[in-house]
């Protein structure tokens, strides 16, 4: 009987001894990451925002209810994620599903909850297989609002902005959507996405960015869509060189976008100081003219020619080169052309493969250009890089596998691809459309310059004239300045950057300049996040299909045989256990 009551107290000893540390331990967060691509794990600039966060933040998530399968997988991701962040800090984050389709409004208010979402920034779909009650349609919002008190909310899409096609031959077939893998791309940037819209409702410094005007820079609705995409995330701010100094203490970035008249040596002079002193670049430029425009008004061929904007100088010394050729590619968009008319004499219209607008891949090992979707480019030119071992340089855009470069004067012509030899002729790989250069780097005019000349810059500018640049610091050259215009539509005005007229689709060159901007104003490396990639492993089809009953039978047999064995030794056991006391 004291044996019986000592087996019995023990059991609830340890009983309680397991729940006492169940409850302690549900206080310690403790957990081992073992995946090869750290999925689980937050980056450090991420945490280290989180960690000194003091501002309550409140985040909605619109991507619930009934969803499909790669929406699900989306909604887990993304609980998922925003557990670790509200850890991190300290419960000073709060988020909630919102299922809108579950909300109990008339027509009325429910219209304009949508449109004030959509105008806010929440994308929408609709089901495609449409479920109805009383005859209302169920649509899906991947979006999420990220709240904090006294700021504007800010609105994130939640999907990929990398669309991945499954194999496809680029002349005869059409691409197919790879779904998990592009659910997958969405995956990897849900801690960027949400951190960057964090740090931006939370910060207290904002970076400005300078538009230089003064050299026939477009200031019309062609770049509306670049200035209402940067406007709410940075000071925006119009410089003209030929009247003012850009200061790097004042300027956190200098954008030149589509010059069309000839630099100045004292306007390319303030450029270069304000690179020396620290400032950075971003250089967007068409060496060439061509454009759609004037093919569309000749309705015939006609030859690309030279700008005369006298950069080239001093992008060499910077450690590049733009070339005087229009880059294309087999791989690219189809634009509406003329291709017959009708017996009534109106125009028969047909989308076909325009090679001058290539497609633009990124590069995956660059914050920059990683996980972006493809960027339509718009009569590019190529890029060279000049030895420089003070300059890093890497490539953030180039072309696909089956490209060619036709040299200045260039003929632009409909018809530029006709024979089986033109085809051919598209043997070039990876041509440089975009280049990021890091480092220190040497002024132009260190040599050129009298030193009256130097002191005469520094009275005018208020900033001493430097040989080479004190501190580290970065510029990127595209060289197809047409990638951040928006087409202006004559019946519904301009529209998103990225986006070809007649064609619903959007590009990803609005991701690239945001991206390209906030990597050279950021202070807080969150675009270390950018760099996260989740990879498919996918199993062998062949070994499935060669070892499936072994599979299955290992699966679910042995299980069975396992707990049969263990049941009989503990019944061999029991017996010869208590079997020798009962004797």
């Amino acid at each position: 009987m004291l044996q019986f009551m000592k087996g019995r107290y023990a059991i609830v000893i340890c009983i309680a001894i397991a729940l006492l540390l169940n409850f302690l331990l549900s206080f310690i967060k403790f957990n081992i990451d073992l995946t090869a691509d750290k999925r689980y794990t937050l980056t450090k600039p991420t945490v280290q925002l989180l960690t000194g966060l003091h501002t309550p933040v409140h985040i909605k998530i619109f991507l619930a209810g009934d969803l499909p399968l790669k929406y699900k997988k989306l909604q887990e991701d993304c609980a998922d994620l925003l557990n670790e962040f509200a850890y991190e800090t300290k419960n000073n984050l709060v988020y909630e599903f919102v299922d809108l389709n579950s909300l109990k409004l008339d027509d009325s208010s429910r219209f304009y909850l949508y449109d004030s979402l959509s105008r806010l920034g929440i994308p929408f779909e609709q089901k495609s297989a449409v479920v109805s009650k009383n005859d209302k349609n169920i649509f899906l919002f991947p979006g999420a609002l990220i709240s904090v008190e006294g700021k504007q909310p800010v609105a994130i899409d939640l999907r990929s902005s990398k669309v991945i096609f499954k194999p496809f031959n680029i002349i005869d077939d059409e691409p197919q959507i790879d779904e998990r893998a592009t659910t997958n791309a969405a995956s990897a940037l849900l801690e960027y996405k949400f951190a960057n819209a964090i740090e931006k409702l939370t910060r207290t410094i904002i970076p400005t960015v300078a538009y230089c005007v003064g050299n026939g820079e477009p200031i019309d609705l062609s770049v509306n869509d670049l200035g209402e995409s940067l406007r709410f995330d940075y000071n925006l701010r119009i410089v003209d060189l030929k009247k003012s100094y850009p200061n790097p203490q004042q300027v956190n970035l200098l954008l030149i976008v589509r010059p069309t008249e000839t630099f100045t040596n004292e306007e390319k002079i303030k450029i270069d100081q304000y690179l020396m002193h620290g400032g950075k670049i971003f250089w967007a430029i068409d060496k060439l003219y061509a454009s759609m425009d004037s093919l569309m008004r000749a309705q015939s061929d006609f030859v690309a020619y030279d700008r005369g904007l006298d950069l080239d100088d001093i992008l060499f010394k910077y450690g590049i080169r733009i070339n005087g050729d229009l880059v294309q590619d087999l791989d690219c968009a189809k634009i509406p052309l003329v291709v017959g008319y009708n017996p009534d004499n109106t125009p028969i219209i047909q989308k076909l493969p325009w090679p001058y607008d290539p497609f633009l891949y990124g590069n995956d090992h660059n914050p920059i250009s990683n996980n972006l979707d493809r960027i339509v480019g718009i009569f590019p030119s190529s890029l060279d890089t000049v030895k420089n071992d003070a300059i890093h340089k890497t490539i953030l855009l180039c072309t696909d596998t089956n490209s060619r470069s036709l040299s200045s004067p260039a003929m632009v012509s409909l018809n530029s691809v006709r024979t089986e030899a033109d085809f051919k002729t598209f043997n070039n790989s990876y041509i440089p459309i975009s280049i990021l250069l890091e480092g220190y780097f040497h002024s132009l005019y260190a040599l050129s310059l009298t030193p009256t000349e130097k002191l005469d810059f520094q009275a005018n500018s208020g900033m001493s004239f430097l040989n080479k640049s004190e501190s580290p610091t970065q510029q990127i050259v595209t060289s197809n300045a047409q990638l951040f215009l928006n087409v202006v539509s004559q019946t519904t005005g301009p529209l998103p950057m990225g986006t070809l007229l007649l064609d619903n689709y959007r590009f990803a060159n609005r991701d690239f300049l945001l991206n390209a901007v906030d990597y050279l104003t950021s202070s807080t490396h969150l675009f270390i996040a950018r760099n996260r990639t989740i990879k498919l492993r996918a199993l062998n089809k062949n070994k499935i299909n060669l070892e499936r009953s072994f599979w299955e039978f290992i699966t679910i047999v042995s299980p069975l045989l396992f707990f049969i064995v263990m049941a009989t030794l503990m019944y061999i056991i029991r017996k010869e256990r208590f079997g020798k006391k009962m004797g």
